[in-house]
């Protein structure tokens, strides 16, 4: 799932017949036994159904939850349903009703307008740094990533946008940057390693949804290393329909979420039932809740959302979004993290373009030591790099270590494999492997940052490629790209990611909002008491446990795929034993 996947790539769509491992919890029909009754767990296309009537059982129904929870029809099912999730779907949902409209009395009281049509809903949206970094490379040489953020602006809410077009005119009430929600996990990310979180050692990154899904359909017995917090997608949307729903006293499904990511397995991400509204808003257990991101485009696709409205992305204004269309988010608190008036920086280039989870993990350790010193050494390829804290006098405090890319992951993993108990009585367990430790020192890691795309996030599936014909046209090229110009164009794409720190550097954006530089507390450009401030009054206005709004859990996934089917009488007991039957 980590390359571009679209419906008209597909050439191996689930055909009629095709067993799917969902099961159908019914208890099963007592009808005479028929060739039919093998039928019952198959997906049935509409139209080419059994022509007999003595079938009782309807066609399954396979949503892209189902998928998620399956290890073998993935590669088109996942594909197919993730489609679902795409810049049409999008333009459908914006033109079926009039959206909700935010007002405001002279009390500075919020108010909701059109919520008499059931159809009606709010519409915000999130957006990557890594997507504004493609763009920006794409329009060209001196566009920054703040640049091209401020298109992208004028294309979701912007009068020249969306907006302009359509059946209602609807576009977005807020358009919000991601790196805020970054900053938060970055710093919950640290406090997990270094506190008593309960995962265990070494504590596994788990904001890259390729991976997550490879672990828990292939490796599971990785899921107790995974870190518990969330995503900057997760989160942003957690807090987004946490916080309008309380403030504006309508419910979540009145919200509509669209983040605009570099990967097409963030749409995977959003589907997670761990993701809810069940979870924050029930009884805290995962469910077929609201989802917290109802759409995730991609870079690709935000250039496919332009071409319907026709629209040129690339002709839209650089400048910021005009003031007549701010409107305040009904928080302050949280308007101010939402829209600080500083610069949010993209670290040092050291950090990588993933983020930065094991840079400031490794920033906050050292800071906790003084005279402490960070020291690197590269794995056996580029996308395998160990790192030691070490102390002042020499000594090795910390080792952490970044795996990119799924052949390096599979080193990781094997190397995290419990061993096998002997069969011999008195025997030694078997398949015991090294732990993955430093070649340096010998100390175990205490935390890896695992990503599926080599490079890091600006390489993820969703971006926009060299070969594209819009980066062709652009650049003139008549040559088909090679391996060398897409070496090239990460670069630029990377440079742009960076590009941000150098504007606003330049333009003195480095203050809080108050005006003066941030004072104690602060590592990389991070507040620990804003964040801390700012998180604390969520959980207060949302009256739910912080944990449940900023963690999240993971299981494993288990397929009964090429498994002997149970018998009709074992299915009945099974179906007894989850209701509390005594069989």
């Amino acid at each position: 799932m980590s390359a571009i996947l679209s419906a008209d790539d597909l050439n191996d769509f689930i055909s009629p017949g095709v067993a799917c491992i969902k099961p159908v919890e019914t208890l099963p029909a007592a009808v005479p036994p028929t060739d039919e009754a093998a039928l019952e767990h198959e997906v049935i296309l509409e139209g080419q159904g059994p022509s007999s009537t003595t079938n009782t059982n309807a066609p399954t129904q396979i949503s892209l939850t189902d998928c998620l929870a399956c290890s073998g029809c993935v590669t088109s099912a996942e594909a197919v349903l993730v489609s679902l999730q795409s810049h049409s779907e999008l333009l459908s949902v914006l033109d079926g009703a009039p959206g909700l409209r935010i007002r405001y009395d002279e009390s500075g009281e919020a108010s909701v307008e059109g919520l008499e049509n059931p159809d009606s809903k709010l519409f915000v949206a999130s957006v990557s740094p890594q997507t504004r970094a493609n763009l920006a490379a794409v329009i060209g040489p001196g566009t920054s990533e703040a640049d091209a953020g401020r298109k992208i602006a004028q294309l979701l809410m912007g009068e020249g946008g969306l907006k302009a077009g359509g059946r209602w005119n609807n576009a977005f009430t807020w358009v919000v940057d991601t790196n805020t929600a970054r900053e938060a996990c970055l710093l919950l990310g640290a406090e997990e390693v270094l506190g008593e979180s309960g995962a265990a050692k070494p504590i596994l990154t788990s904001s890259c949804p390729g991976w997550v899904c490879y672990a828990e359909k292939t490796h599971p017995h990785v899921l107790p290393h995974m870190s518990r917090v969330k995503s900057p997608q997760a989160l942003m949307g957690t807090l987004l329909k946490t916080t309008l729903s309380r403030k504006l006293g309508i419910p979540p499904d009145r919200i509509w979420h669209l983040a605009v990511m570099p990967c097409f397995d963030k749409k995977l991400e959003a589907s997670r039932e761990e993701l809810t509204d069940a979870v924050w808003g029930g009884e805290g257990k995962p469910g077929r809740g609201v989802r917290d991101v109802d759409c995730v485009i991609t870079s690709k696709e935000i250039l496919m959302l332009a071409e319907p409205r026709g629209l040129d992305f690339f002709g839209l204004s650089k400048a910021p979004t005009p003031t007549s269309l701010q409107i305040p988010f009904p928080d302050p608190a949280v308007h101010r993290f939402l829209f600080p008036s500083r610069r949010i920086r993209q670290s040092d280039t050291a950090a990588g373009t993933s983020g930065g989870n094991l840079y400031f993990t490794l920033q906050y350790v050292a800071a906790q030591h003084p005279g402490s010193n960070i020291e690197t050494i590269r794995g056996r390829n580029v996308d395998v790099v160990e790192y030691t804290v070490k102390s002042a006098t020499g000594e090795p405090i910390f080792r952490a270590a970044r795996y990119y890319g799924f052949r390096n992951i599979q080193n990781l993993v094997r190397r995290l494999k419990p061993a096998r108990p002997s069969r011999m009585p008195g025997g030694k367990a078997v398949g015991t492997t090294k732990r993955p430790i430093g070649k340096s020192t010998g100390m175990e890691y205490a935390y890896v940052e695992v990503m599926a795309c080599p490079g890091g996030c600006t390489n993820g599936g969703g971006q926009i490629k060299v070969d594209d014909p819009v980066v062709v046209e652009r650049k003139g090229s008549e040559a088909k790209p090679g391996p060398l110009e897409q070496k090239q164009w990460l670069a630029e794409v990377d440079e742009a990611y960076f590009s941000a720190d150098e504007a606003g550097a330049e333009r003195g954006e480095d203050l809080d909002e108050t005006g003066e530089e941030f004072g104690s507390g602060v590592l990389g450009g991070i507040s620990s008491p804003h964040i801390h401030d700012t998180l604390a009054h969520w959980a207060n206005i949302t009256g739910i446990d912080i944990d449940r709004l900023t963690k999240t859990s993971f299981r494993e996934v288990v397929s009964d795929v090429g498994k002997n089917k149970p018998s009709d009488t074992e299915r009945v007991v099974q179906l007894a034993g989850k209701i509390g039957g005594g069989w």
